[in-house]
Order: structure tokens, then sequence, then C-alpha cells
């Protein structure tokens, strides 16, 4: 009797306990290796773009060690388009709270670069999802209790779906897990590209 083939090692580079946990509930056990690139020293014509690019430098950074070698790398990055411009984490609670006053009653796009490789075969894929948020109209109270709790300091936006920006989230158009920072169906279309079926990776 033959036993089942291994299940390609996922390797997720990224530090993100939403985008862990969002795979782990998709029935996925990935390990995590922090890329460490500096963001900041990234730049890109369009939102969209930059969040590819930001994805790609964290799954190449990740899948150059030799501790990942044979598995699948997923990069992720989110920003908040706004007025055509990138939003990543605010710096700091002054920016935060100008944030939250300007979004607010207002609409952005939640845009979430993704990239795959596979380190067996040298093959990389990447896209970007989007998705539009709708914001509520908190406030200027509400606005600075969010801000007191820390959360949206360590964000992209500064805002969050599953966390306690929700109740000042009035709706979505798109995937929900893009929001909070891995599309799964975005992924398992890259997977395919690579001829990977996701099905395969569960445990």
């Amino acid at each position: 009797m033959t036993s089942a083939p291994r299940s390609r090692r996922l390797v997720l580079a990224s530090a993100s306990p939403a985008r862990l946990d969002l795979l782990k509930e998709a029935g996925f056990a990935p390990e995590v290796v922090v890329s460490g690139v500096d963001e900041d020293s990234l730049s890109a014509p369009t939102p969209g773009e930059l969040a590819r690019v930001l994805a790609e430098a964290k799954a190449a950074a990740v899948a150059g060690r030799a501790e990942v070698s044979g598995a699948l790398v997923v990069g992720c990055d989110s920003v908040l388009e706004l007025d055509g411009e990138a939003l990543g984490k605010p710096a700091d609670v002054e920016e935060a709270t100008a944030r939250w006053k300007a979004m607010r009653g207002r609409a952005g796009v939640l845009q979430t670069g993704h990239c795959v490789v596979d380190t067996a075969s040298g093959r990389q894929v990447s896209a970007t999802a989007s998705t539009v948020v709708r914001f509520g109209d908190p406030t200027d109270a509400e606005i600075a209790a969010y801000i007191d709790s820390g959360e949206p300091l360590h964000v992209a936006g500064a805002f969050t779906l599953d966390g306690r920006s929700a109740p000042f989230i009035d709706g979505i158009e798109g995937d929900h897990g893009n929001v909070i920072g891995l599309s799964l169906p975005l992924l398992r279309r890259l997977l395919a590209e690579l001829g990977v079926g996701i099905t395969d990776l569960w445990t």
C-alpha cells in the first residue's frame, strides 16, 4: 500500500497575524518567515502596482533563503488607495487621526498585492486584488477612542474589518479576505498558474 504524497510546504512571507489566521482557517498550515523588506524604499506609478511590487519584494526576499528550498512562498502587501494616493500604516497618532477624518463618509479601494514563488521551479506569479471599502461617519470622539486603542498604527489604511474599526465600516464591494490581507480566490488562481491545486495544500 503506497502512502499519500506529502503536501508541498507553504511559506508565508509576512508577519501579519491576520493573514496567517486566514490561511489556517482555510485549511492550510503555513510556516511564517518574515521578509524584512524596507517598504519605504520601494515605489510604483499607482497604488495597485505598489502593492504588487511590495508583495513581489517580500516573496523574493524569503524565496532566496536556503531554509525554504522547495517550498511555495506567498508574499502579500496592502495599501489603501484614497484620492489616488497609496496609504499604508500611519506613522503616528496624528497621522492616523487625520487619516480617519479624511476617510469618514467616503469610499476607498483596498489594494492587496499577492506574489507566489515556486522555489522548486523558480517560477513566480503575481497580481493585485482590489476591494472597495465604504467608511462610516464616526464622531471625533469615536475616532479618538479608536486611535487610543493603538490598532490603527499597525494596519494598512489605519483600519481593519476584523478589529475595533469594524463598526466604522459601512460595507465593502469585493473580497472580504482581501481587505483583511489576503484574497483566497486570487491565491487559488495564482497557484493554478504554477500548476498547483489549492486543495493539494490542505492539511
